[in-house]
């Protein structure tokens, strides 16, 4: 329980007259407004007067549905969480502390509800010595290997069917229209632990692809049988801190969705090889990493090597301030401070030259940022920026002096979430900025993030990317039933610069070649429906809308559908 939760109590126990300490409940934000029914979590007191704490009952929300699986965004979620509920009681996020508040995604590894995006951040040590409950998939979450159960393994997978329908995919350039494309993904794992200092984790994928007129595949969608992730984690407990080493191929979670993420949105995951090393104390955490890329282009099964020519590494530290008041309500934030650098070469890194020709070549990229983000009461905001240097050196011409990096981005969203609505109604405003230099310049100004941020964040439509961008828009999020979420946003898109070109997702460029500023608007609505424990079905609806300067120029509007049905345990 926050500081600010027994502040709070303890208020309200002096007005409370002789009234049983068990018949107080903490309001927060209308937090119980989907009915459920509620456990009791415990907290201790002191009440004025009196020199020994008291045990009160403060009751705790359970996860609803739709926050089996949260979203990767911390603002905006399709239900606010309460303040005090860092361990929820129907979800299975290690013990972070503070750390686990909102989507779980401050304490560094991704979002974690029921489920996490990384199946490795759960933690089912809650079945042991229980009774197995009317969930047919709870015999595989807890499975004791030893008489006391210190030894004991939990697995998981993931089956996705997705989707899609565009009418004039990629604004035309794809050459295709009326492409349907379809794709199946399977991703079990299994996470043994010996102990509880230490586990080894590993995971499969494989995947196909087919459709219609389809285009764009590659290997990140079709995919025999290989080994996703495949690592060892020490832990324990090091100056008050708990830390931990992990070692091998595993995803990497520890930056803004917007900056780094999962790669989701095609078939295979993003996962990395090398080593990562953290510590978190109950208002300050700390992570370092170091790793090279996955080659997944061999053929094959179980053909995966390591990629040496791509490369992250970095550290971040996130401080959790003390808690406040705003507007008479709880309010909380995090603040995120970070350098992380990046080596890649090809695609990923290449660079506009003059008469917007893309010049490929190897880029080293040094990333300083931050971000802060939280709870003020009703607000719910989220502000970052980041810096880039580095050096681009050109493909074939290694006598050629390398190009300065110069680069920069903002990314803010704000909103309010409507106090007591049983609908949990966020609106808000989206507005980022990233860079887009001059392909005139020897200095290369256009910012890029080679390693699949969160596609969806600027577009779902996957039209526009997050380099020479500068996009604004409202966003409107309602949830019903406890199981159904809606979200709809309507950006706004400009280049920032007219002298680079307009960048699609995976870090390519349009060849589009036009003076206008202005890309054009796309309204975007996405709908997701946690239909039971297991299964979900989101589905997203888009119309990009481009500016007449870019039709002129040999793009167009575009209708974008997509459906994911996926089945988790």
């Amino acid at each position: 329980m926050s500081d600010l939760s027994a502040r709070a109590v303890s208020r309200r126990a002096r007005t409370a007259g002789r009234r049983p300490f068990s018949a107080l409940v903490l309001p927060v934000s209308g937090a119980l407004a989907w009915g459920a029914q509620l456990p009791a979590a415990f907290a201790s007191v002191t009440q004025p007067g009196r020199s020994a704490p008291e045990n009160i009952h403060v009751h705790a929300t359970t996860v609803p549905p739709v926050e089996y699986l949260p979203s990767a965004n911390p603002v905006g979620q399709p239900i606010r969480m309460p303040a005090m509920a860092y361990r929820r009681p129907s979800g299975h996020q290690y013990d972070w502390g503070v750390f686990n508040r909102d989507s779980g995604e401050a304490a560094g590894f991704g979002p974690v509800g029921r489920y996490g995006v990384a199946r490795w951040a759960e933690d089912w040590s809650s079945l042991r010595g229980k009774k197995k409950g009317n969930d047919p998939f709870d015999v595989l979450k807890y499975i004791p290997l030893t008489r006391g159960g210190s030894v004991w393994i939990s697995f998981s997978g993931e089956s996705r069917a997705r989707n899609w329908f565009e009418n004039r995919p990629v604004l035309g350039a794809a050459h295709v229209v009326d492409s349907g494309r379809f794709t199946v993904r399977n991703l079990y794992g299994a996470d043994l632990h010996l102990g509880a200092y230490v586990r080894l984790y590993g995971e499969l994928v494989n995947a196909d692809a087919g459709g219609w007129r389809p285009y764009g595949y590659g290997d990140t969608y079709r995919k025999p049988l290989d080994a996703q992730q495949a690592f060892i984690e020490v832990k324990g407990h090091v100056a008050g801190a708990k830390a931990g080493f992990m070692f091998g191929r595993q995803a990497f979670l520890d930056m803004p969705a917007y900056v780094l993420y999962y790669r989701m949105s095609s078939s295979v995951p993003l996962a990395w090889n090398g080593f990562r090393a953290y510590a978190a104390w109950s208002r300050v955490r700390v992570d370092a990493w170091d790793f090279v890329g996955t080659d997944i282009t061999p053929k094959g099964i179980f053909h995966d090597t390591e990629d040496y020519g791509t490369r992250l590494y970095g550290v971040e530290t996130t401080w959790a301030p003390p808690d406040f008041t705003f507007m008479g309500q709880a309010g909380y934030s995090f603040l995120d401070l970070f350098y992380f650098g990046t080596k890649a070469g090809g695609g990923l890194s290449g660079v506009s030259a003059p008469s917007f020709m893309v010049q490929p070549g190897m880029a080293t990229r040094n990333n300083f940022g931050g971000r802060w983000h939280g709870i003020a009461g009703p607000v719910e905001f989220s502000v970052g920026g980041i810096w880039q240097g580095g050096a681009f050196r050109a493909t074939g011409r290694p006598d050629s002096p390398s190009r300065p990096i110069d680069a920069w981005s903002f990314s803010g969203t704000v909103g309010y979430r409507i106090p007591h609505d049983r609908f949990h109604t966020f609106v808000g405003m989206q507005a980022d900025v990233f860079s887009g230099g001059d392909a005139r310049r020897d200095t290369v100004g256009t910012y890029s993030q080679p390693f699949n941020p969160q596609l969806t964040y600027v577009d779902a439509s996957l039209t526009v990317s997050e380099s020479n961008m500068v996009d604004i828009g409202p966003e409107v999020r309602m949830t019903f039933f406890r199981s159904l979420s809606v979200m709809a946003r309507y950006p706004l898109y400009w280049r920032d610069s007219t002298q680079a070109p307009l960048s699609r997702p995976g870090a390519l460029q349009y060849a589009f070649h036009y003076s206008g500023a202005f890309i054009g608007m796309a309204p975007q609505a996405t709908l997701t429906w946690q239909v039971g424990p297991h299964l979900s079905w989101a589905q997203t609806l888009s119309r990009f809308m481009t500016a007449p300067a870019l039709n002129r120029a040999g793009g167009g509007s575009g209708t974008y559908y997509m459906s994911s049905l996926s089945l988790r345990f």
